[in-house]
């Protein structure tokens, strides 16, 4: 009898235990399904926000989504949003803020590309002046060469690349308003160091045959023909049809604008002489 209450009295609390922990699953279950409707209720509601222009109110509603359940699918691209609705009202600083922590915790996440695109784009939209700005200049460069380096496939890829240019030009025409401000204080030296950094690190940019022109003249000015000559050379070579040649020839040729009117007047001539000759045969 005592064998058979003790039996009894095992099952008991055994069907009570798996009871109990049934109740706890369904508990929790019930629970990790309730987060998941809050979280996309604050997703949907920063989207709304987003939409009707209220970017710091969605940032916020985003980020609040993303901490009810931070396990979830939805957690990263909350974080994603957040940084741009920032990006979108021009608060640059908490976008980076945003976009670092998102690159720290979701590392592999299939959305790293734009991370970092946006993260180049943030530092891309503080350039306010060139001539100042080196360190946003700088960031730019590095988050759109991690994109093209990394993402080659990307969607962001190309644009990247485009605003890379752009950032070239820029730091090609610092350099260059750099080499005038030594030019005007005859400072030939630190000039010519500018000039080279443009020919040599921006061979693309637009200011190539400029600062090859200004390495003909500075160089001829301090007496250093052959050098001269050489950057003459150069800039022929390359850009043959282009003013600064012409400016550059001037350089070596004291007499070429004198020479280059009498030509022009010659021309002129000739093509009247034989106006005249045809006029002459019609009648």
């Amino acid at each position: 009898m005592n064998l058979f209450l003790r039996f009894i009295l095992i099952l008991s609390f055994t069907f009570i235990f798996a009871c109990k922990n049934n109740n706890d699953e369904q508990i929790s279950v019930l629970k990790e399904k309730d987060l998941d409707l809050q979280m996309i209720d604050a997703y949907n509601e920063g989207l709304k926000l987003l939409d009707e222009g209220e970017g710091l109110s969605a940032a916020k509603k985003f980020t609040e989504a993303e901490l009810l359940y931070p396990q979830s699918l939805w957690a990263p691209r909350s974080s994603l949003m957040s940084a741009y609705s920032y990006y979108k009202q021009s608060y640059y600083i908490n976008a980076i803020e945003e976009l670092k922590r998102f690159i720290k915790i979701y590392p592999k996440h299939k959305r790293t590309d734009y991370a970092y695109y946006l993260l180049g784009m943030c530092y891309y939209e503080q350039i306010a002046d060139e001539k100042k700005d080196l360190g946003s200049i700088v960031d730019a460069k590095k988050n759109f060469n991690y994109v093209i380096n990394n993402f080659s496939n990307s969607e962001f890829a190309l644009d990247a690349k485009f605003k890379l240019e752009l950032l070239e030009e820029i730091l090609a025409s610092k350099e260059m308003y750099l080499a005038k401000y030594y030019i005007e204080r005859e400072k030939w030296i630190p000039a010519i160091n500018r000039y080279k950094n443009v020919i040599n690190k921006y061979e693309t940019s637009i200011y190539v045959e400029e600062a090859l022109h200004r390495l003909v003249e500075i160089h001829y000015k301090l007496g250093l023909i052959e050098e001269s000559k050489k950057y003459a050379s150069l800039l022929g070579y390359n850009y043959q049809s282009s003013d600064w040649y012409r400016e550059s020839y001037k350089v070596f040729n004291k007499n070429y604008e004198k020479i280059s009117k009498r030509k022009k007047e010659k021309n002129t001539k000739s093509t009247l002489d034989k106006i005249k000759s045809l006029l002459k045969n019609e009648k």
